[in-house]
C-alpha cells in the first residue's frame, strides 16, 4: 500500500511516518505545506527522508491559502461564536485537496493525518477528503490506535528518529491568518494563559506607549493597501500581523463548542484577522442597507459554522459566497483604524458607496431632512403595538 501523509516535521507526523511503514506495511510520502508557519522546510525535508520517506512534497500554497479561503473568510466576517476567526479551519480543506492531489498523481492508495479522536480537524479532513475523491481510504492512526505523546515520544527514542522531542506542554498550529494554542495549563479554563506562549503579540503592557492609526483601502470586500501602499494579499497580512503584533493586538482567549460536543479552551493570536475584520464589517456598515446587513449576519454565520464545521465542501457554502460577493461590490473605500495597548477601534471611514448622507444626518440648520415626516411614520410604524395593548388592557391581558 501506497500512503501520502500530511507531514508537519514534528514528534507526531514522524512517529505516524514510521508506524505507518511498520503496521500497516505501507510505503510513505510525505507532504507539507507553507501556509505561513515559520520553519526550516529543507530540515523538514530531510527529516521525513531519514525517518523512511520514499519521496517528500514540499508546497509554497501561502498566495492559494489566501486568494481562496482566507478573503472569503474575511468578506464573510467569519468569526466563530464571535470570536474566532477560523484560522486553522479554513487551512485544512486547502491541506486536504492537496493531498488528494498529490495521491493522485502518485497512484497512492491513501491518504493520512495526525488527528485525535477529540478534535475537528479529523471531521475537516475525512470529509473533505471523502468529498474529493471517495476512493482514496483515509488513515487516521493517532484515532486508530488510540496514541497518546508520552507513547509517541518512548516510541520515538526506541526507534532513533530524527526528531527534536520538544518539552513543551503545548499543542500549536500556525499560518497566516492566525494562530492557535492548546494543550498544558491552558486546559484550567480558569487559569490565565501565561505570556510564554504568545509568539507574535508582545504584552499590551509593553506595547508602544502611543497609539497608531493606520488606513485601510478595500476594493470589493478585499483589503488592497495599508497607508496608501498597494499591496498583494499575502504581503498586507504579513504587514498587519506585524503591525497588530507589535501593539498587542490580536490575542483570544475563549471556551469554544467543538463539532464533536466536547467544550475546549483555547487561545489565539491573530492581529491581521481581528484588525482586517473589523475594519470590513466597519466599511459594510456604511456602505450596505440595513436589511443587507441583517441578512448578511445570518450568512455570514451560517458560512462560518460550515467551514468550522468541516463542510467546506457543501454545496451551500458555495451558495452563501455568491450572495457574500454580490455584496461586496460595494465595499469599496478606506478605514481609519487605531491600535493602543491591545486595543482597536475603527476612527474614520469612507466610500463612494457610502449611505451615509451628513445633509440628511445633520442637527444644524441647514439639513435637508423634513422633521415633519417624521409624526406619519412613527403613526403607521407603532399602529400595531398601540392597537396590541388597548386590547390587552380591554380583556384584562398584561
Amino acid at each position: 500500500m501506497k500512503v501520502v501523509l500530511a507531514y508537519s516535521g514534528g514528534l507526531d507526523t514522524t512517529v505516524l511516518l514510521k508506524i505507518l511503514q511498520e503496521k500497516y506495511n505501507a510505503e510513505v510520502i510525505t507532504l507539507t505545506l507553507n501556509l505561513g508557519q515559520e520553519k526550516d522546510y529543507e530540515e523538514i525535508e530531510e527529516r521525513a527522508l531519514k525517518a523512511g520517506s520514499i519521496k517528500h512534497y514540499n508546497i509554497d500554497a501561502r498566495d492559494e491559502f489566501v486568494n481562496d479561503y482566507v478573503l472569503p473568510a474575511l468578506k464573510a466576517n467569519a468569526l466563530y461564536q464571535q470570536k474566532y476567526p477560523v484560522s486553522s479551519a479554513i487551512s485544512r480543506p486547502l491541506i486536504a485537496k492537496k493531498l488528494v492531489e498529490v495521491a493522485e498523481r502518485e497512484g497512492a492508495d491513501a491518504v493520512a493525518h495526525g488527528c485525535t479522536g477529540k478534535g475537528n480537524d479529523q471531521v475537516r479532513f475525512d470529509v473533505t477528503i471523502k468529498a474529493i475523491n471517495p476512493n482514496i481510504k483515509v488513515i487516521a492512526p493517532v484515532r486508530e490506535l488510540g496514541l497518546t505523546r508520552d507513547w509517541e515520544i518512548e516510541y520515538a527514542k526506541k526507534k532513533g528518529l530524527p526528531v527534536k522531542i520538544s518539552e513543551s506542554p503545548y499543542s500549536i498550529d500556525e499560518n497566516l491568518w492566525g494562530r492557535s494554542i492548546e494543550c498544558g495549563v491552558l486546559e484550567d479554563p480558569y487559569q490565565e494563559p501565561p505570556e510564554e506562549i504568545f509568539k507574535i503579540t508582545v504584552n499590551p503592557k509593553n506595547a508602544p506607549e502611543n497609539p497608531e492609526i493606520i488606513e485601510i483601502t478595500f476594493n470589493n470586500g478585499i483589503p488592497t493597501k495599508i497607508n496608501g501602499e498597494t499591496m498583494k494579499p499575502k504581503e498586507l497580512i504579513m504587514k498587519l500581523n506585524e503591525i497588530g503584533g507589535r501593539h498587542g493586538v490580536g490575542r483570544i482567549d475563549h471556551i469554544e463548542d467543538r463539532v464533536v460536543g466536547l467544550k475546549s479552551r483555547e487561545v489565539y493570536e491573530a492581529p491581521a484577522a481581528l484588525i482586517a475584520i473589523e475594519a470590513h464589517k466597519d466599511l459594510e456598515k456604511m456602505t450596505l442597507t440595513t436589511q443587507e446587513l441583517q441578512f448578511k449576519k445570518l450568512v455570514d454565520d451560517e458560512w462560518t459554522n460550515l467551514v468550522y464545521a468541516g463542510l467546506w465542501m457543501n454545496p451551500l457554502r458555495k451558495a452563501l459566497e455568491a450572495f457574500i460577493n454580490e455584496t461586496q461590490k460595494r465595499v469599496n473605500g478606506e478605514v481609519k483604524v487605531k491600535l493602543y495597548k491591545g486595543g482597536m477601534i475603527c476612527v474614520g471611514r469612507r466610500s463612494e458607496y457610502s449611505i451615509y448622507s451628513k445633509e440628511l444626518a445633520t442637527y444644524e440648520a441647514w439639513s435637508k431632512f423634513n422633521q415633519k415626516m417624521a409624526e406619519g411614520f412613527i403613526e403607521i410604524w407603532g399602529m400595531q403595538t398601540v392597537i396590541a395593548n388597548k386590547k390587552l388592557k380591554i380583556h384584562g391581558g398584561s
